[in-house]
Formats: C-alpha cells, sequence, structure tokens
C-alpha cells in the first residue's frame, strides 16, 4: 500500500509540475498559459511518464548490477523509447475521444507522423535522466510529507475532473 501511496502521489506531483513547465513554455511561446486537456492543474502524461520512469529505472538498476553509465545508457535509451510511445498513445487518444490536436510535430525534420518526432524522443529520454537524479531525490523528501487525505482527495478531484472533461468535451 505505501508503494501505491508513493506512485499516486509521484503521479500528482508531477503531473502538476508538467502542467506548469508546459503551460510556461507556452505562455512564452504563444502568449496564453496552456497545458493539457483537463480543466484540473495537472498534465497526466507528465504523471504517467515519470511514474513509468520511476519503476522502470528502478527495475533496470536493480537486475543490471553495471557501472553507473552503461545503467545510465540503458535506462535512457529504453525510457526514450518507452516515453515516446506514451507521448504518441496519448496524441491518438486525445485525438480520438476529444477530437482535438494539442501538438503536432509534422514540421519538425525527424517526424513520425504528427505525434512523435526523435528531437522530442531524445528530450524525453533526457527529462527522464533529469528525473531519475536530480528532480526525484527532493521529489522523494517532500512526498512523504503528504498526508493520505490530501492523496485521498486528490485522486477524487482528479477522477472527477476526469469525468467532467469527457462529458463537456464529447458533446
Amino acid at each position: 500500500m505505501v508503494i501505491n501511496m508513493y506512485l499516486t502521489n509521484c503521479f500528482f506531483i508531477y503531473s502538476f509540475l508538467g502542467f506548469l513547465l508546459e503551460g510556461i513554455f507556452t505562455l512564452i511561446v504563444s502568449g496564453h498559459f496552456s497545458s493539457g486537456i483537463l480543466y484540473g492543474p495537472w498534465t497526466p502524461v507528465y504523471g504517467f511518464g515519470a511514474v513509468l520512469t520511476i519503476v522502470i529505472s528502478k527495475k533496470i538498476f536493480k537486475k543490471m548490477h553495471q557501472n553507473k553509465f552503461i545503467e545510465t545508457l540503458v535506462t535512457f535509451l529504453v525510457l526514450t523509447i518507452v516515453l515516446t510511445i506514451i507521448e504518441w498513445l496519448g496524441g491518438i487518444l486525445i485525438e480520438n475521444l476529444f477530437h482535438e490536436t494539442l501538438w503536432n510535430y509534422k514540421d519538425y525534420k525527424f517526424n513520425i507522423g504528427k505525434y512523435i518526432a526523435l528531437e522530442m524522443a531524445l528530450v524525453w529520454g533526457i527529462a527522464s535522466i533529469l528525473v531519475i537524479y536530480f528532480l526525484k531525490p527532493i521529489i522523494d523528501k517532500l512526498e512523504n510529507k503528504i498526508p493520505k487525505s490530501i492523496t485521498t482527495l486528490l485522486s477524487i478531484l482528479f477522477i472527477i475532473d476526469l469525468i467532467t472533461t469527457t462529458i463537456i468535451k464529447l458533446k
């Protein structure tokens, strides 16, 4: 149960951080704050990506027992692929459910359709390494201070947001 609470908290923390990061980037580039499809202050693709990053890197580090460079390289390659697939699936899901395209990489030199580009895949790989080695240690110190009641409340609000967004956007 403790691991599930940890991963749930990580999902919300990284979803919120992704919401802020993407929103600020969009504000700088286009002049308006925007991130994701939901109404709440979270962008779930970042939360899912971070949780997968944490779980996969832990499994790689546990099984490999190589020097840190080799483990980091394998982790980078695996997570680049996994996170790119998550981005691709997220784009397809949002387009099919809500008939919206939130990002489009068609103008990128090394795109594979509109939801995947080698340039962005490398960004996800680098971001995963930054999360593992720099952000996760900081987040881990904060995560264990979150009361279970806050996690439960956030979970309920997130589910309400998912349902509300789905109902409103499907009309």
